[in-house]
């Protein structure tokens, strides 16, 4: 029936509820005795920090007392991380400026002694110069002994080249003698030659002698003339058998030819009719070269004449471009040329002192404002930026290299020998702080003396000589250092 069904469901699903109960017991046992394993370890883990015991109901204060204690510990962490690295970077410090002491401690040693080894040597050379030369001037010996090695070498020198003159002309007289000697030999043979053959042609010709064959012969002027003559009548036979052959040919051509069968009777009045029109083409002909010899002197004039406008226009073109870039009514391109010369070798000599400060920056001059500066960024690939974008600490930095610059520009007659710098070095990184500390040295191992005014505790410590200001009550100040005067009785200076 439905009530034995329902009996029998509900026993099963009191089983079922009976068997889960069990479990879920056995689980809550088993878990209790998890939970208090694990209490006792963390209790255990926990004795170090100062935990004895764990409440049930403190846990959750507890894990945020716990993690506070974590946040605290992480930051003692980063805290000694910071610190040790810090220590690391005074140990290298501290390890290069005793290097930088010990280099320039053996530097001094050996600067010393070769300033004793110099001084020695000085007196053992002084003394030498007083057993030597006692008393006597050493300038005024020198400049004597220079005249005397020079007028010697001057003597020398001529002596030398006369010598070198008389023996160019020596070798040039034997060298002459030598040819003429040769020339000599050989003309003799010749004339013994020419003497052999003409008494070979003296009896032959009819002769007995040489002074009957000299008795003979003509003037010279006679016989000359006699060959004048002869000689023009050769030529006049060549001239004439060279035109009587001339003529014999064109003759025969002309009558090969066959041009008429007219006689000349016939054709003289077409040979006159001819002349007169060769006579009127040539008239033209020359009339025509007179025109050409006109146009080409005309065109030598203009060829002269554009020359000189070419000249002309390239002497404008200067001026106006001189204009341009100086000329105005009231000077102030020029101004503006001039300053800009000036300006850029200031640039120049800022640039010089910048690339011992950093490698990063260059200035250069605006293209378009004459007087304007930019600054070109090497580290974002040579970017041209304005010197308005430039951080404190850059526009100080640039600020010093134009000082620096501008005291390189000083005139032949006067020289920059001080530069005070008030405030800028708040503004700068630590590394930027030491290279401009750095540039500053320099300058003042140069000899030049160097002002600054500042609050950073860092100058300090390497700045040796310093002038303090310190405020008093009742808007009065002291002031302490070397150059301060003593007043009433004090090491101190009291300033209103």
């Amino acid at each position: 029936t439905d009530s034995e069904k329902l009996a029998a469901t509900t026993a099963n699903e009191k089983k079922a509820a009976e068997k889960i109960l069990t479990d879920l017991t056995d689980d809550l046992k088993n878990t209790t005795l998890r939970f208090n394993e694990l209490k006792k370890s963390v209790l255990l883990k926990l004795q170090p920090l100062g935990i004895e015991g764990i409440s049930d109901s403190d846990i959750s204060s507890l894990l945020l007392s716990l993690k506070e204690r974590l946040k605290g510990w992480q930051g003692l962490v980063k805290k000694k991380a910071a610190i040790e690295k810090q220590i690391s970077a005074l140990d290298s410090e501290l390890q290069r400026l005793d290097a930088v002491i010990d280099t320039r401690s053996k530097a001094l040693t050996q600067k010393q002694t070769a300033l004793k080894t110099t001084r020695e040597r000085f007196e053992t050379i002084n003394s030498e110069r007083q057993k030597l030369f006692g008393n006597k001037v050493p300038d005024d010996e020198e400049t004597r002994l220079n005249k005397t090695i020079t007028d010697t070498e001057l003597a020398e020198k001529l002596a030398r080249t006369a010598y070198d003159a008389v023996k160019q002309k020596l070798n040039s007289a034997k060298v002459n003698i030598a040819s003429l000697s040769e020339r000599i030999e050989k003309r003799v043979l010749e004339l013994k030659d020419m003497e052999s053959t003409f008494s070979n042609y003296l009896k032959p010709a009819g002769f007995a002698d040489e002074n009957q064959f000299l008795k003979a012969c003509l003037k010279a002027s006679d016989r000359d003339e006699l060959k004048t003559k002869a000689k023009g009548l050769d030529d006049r036979q060549t001239q004439l058998l060279a035109r009587q052959q001339d003529r014999k040919n064109r003759l025969s051509t002309e009558i090969a030819r066959k041009v008429t069968e007219s006689n000349i009777e016939e054709l003289e009045p077409s040979h006159k009719e001819l002349e007169e029109n060769l006579k009127q083409l040539h008239d033209t002909i020359a009339g025509l070269k007179h025109k050409l010899a006109e146009n080409s002197a005309a065109k030598e004039r203009i060829k002269e004449k554009q020359a000189l406008i070419e000249a002309q226009r390239n002497e404008c073109q200067r001026w106006e471009k001189l204009q341009g870039l100086i000329g105005s009514a009231d000077g102030k391109k020029y101004r503006n040329f001039a300053q800009g010369l000036t300006f850029e070798l200031m640039v120049s000599h800022a640039n010089r002192q910048l690339e011992k400060m950093t490698d990063r920056y260059l200035l250069i001059r605006d293209k378009e404002q004459a007087l304007a500066l930019n600054v070109v960024d090497n580290y974002q690939a040579g970017e041209i930026r304005s010197t308005k974008n430039l951080s404190g600490g850059e526009s100080f930095i640039v600020s010093l290299t134009l000082a620096l610059g501008l005291s390189k520009m000083a005139s032949r007659k006067v020289r920059v020998d001080s530069l005070f710098l008030d405030e800028g070095f708040g503004t700068l990184d630590e590394e930027a702080l030491e290279t401009a500390l750095e540039t500053l040295s320099g300058l003042q191992q140069d000899g030049k003396l160097i002002g600054i005014i500042s609050h950073v505790s860092a100058l300090k410590e390497r700045i040796s000589t310093q002038v303090s200001i310190v405020p008093l009550s009742g808007g009065k100040s002291t002031i302490t250092g070397p150059g301060c005067q003593l007043l009433s009785g004090s090491n101190k200076v009291q300033l209103q």
